[in-house]
């Protein structure tokens, strides 16, 4: 099941991720007359930016969370060249294969990046393109360690008995392998950091309430989740001398088979 968000928290707070699409959508050649799928849109700033890049193109805006499809139907609104649909990625169904799958910020949230990769290869076009980046191998390790930390604790313990984590950050070897037995050819997939730091531990806090620990605050009591997600950010301050998360982004660019 997909994680549900906090639509209007995250518009406010994702800054890095947008920016992130930007840099990552501005390497990516592109003719302007693509028919795209931006797998993952939350709430459609990427999806903006990739419809700039598309002046005689169509984007199909898709996201497993309710919230964030309804915050991007209203930011589309009028817009005749973009529809936006709730669905399941490992699931995606499309009226015509498409060009382009683009996504960003995303892939680490579904488990099973196999039966992700072989879905996706059904809706391009032989010959048609995915490119994509999300959290890799690495990733926050440092909010990690501080998480474990903090739900050992015995004020957290008993929330989280059974807790299976909610992320998977991949490496660039398996993700290249994945793609290819997927149908995929010229596979590229490569790791590189991007150490984001915040104006204050209470700053950092409340990005991590919203955006890192949602499956987390989703086992506590509503009022435990504000000094949950403080007791993270105080260790990783007390562990990193500063409010810092230590993201690395895994990038994959590949082409689905003509025969594939």
């Amino acid at each position: 099941m997909a994680r549900e968000w906090d639509a209007v928290a995250y518009e406010g707070l994702s800054s890095p991720q947008t920016r992130w699409g930007a840099e990552f959508l501005g390497r990516l050649e592109l003719a302007g007359d693509e028919d795209a799928i931006d797998a993952g849109c939350g709430t459609g700033k990427v999806t903006g930016l990739l419809l700039e890049r598309l002046p005689r193109g169509t984007v199909l805006a898709v996201d497993g969370s309710r919230a964030m499809v309804e915050a991007a139907a209203e930011r589309f609104a009028g817009e005749t060249r973009v529809r936006v649909e709730h669905q399941d990625l490992v699931e995606l169904e499309v009226e015509e294969p498409v060009d382009l799958v683009f996504s960003t910020a995303t892939f680490h949230w579904i488990g099973d990046h196999q039966r992700l990769f072989d879905r996706l290869a059904l809706v391009l076009k032989p010959g048609g393109r995915l490119a994509a980046q999300c959290g890799g191998e690495g990733n926050i390790s440092r909010a990690t360690r501080a998480t474990r930390e903090v739900m050992g604790r015995e004020r957290f313990r008993s929330f989280f008995v059974g807790w299976d984590d909610d992320k998977n950050y991949a490496g660039a070897g398996e993700t290249k392998a994945r793609l290819e037995a997927a149908g995929f050819g010229g596979v590229e997939a490569w790791l590189h950091e991007e150490l984001t730091g915040f104006g204050s531990a209470g700053e950092l806090a409340g990005f991590l309430e919203i955006v890192v620990l949602g499956g987390h605050m989703q086992r506590l009591p509503e009022g435990e989740r504000g000094p949950f997600a403080g007791a993270v950010a105080a260790e990783i301050v007390a562990a990193a001398g500063e409010p810092l998360l230590d993201y690395v982004r895994l990038n994959m660019t590949a082409t689905r088979s003509e025969d594939a």
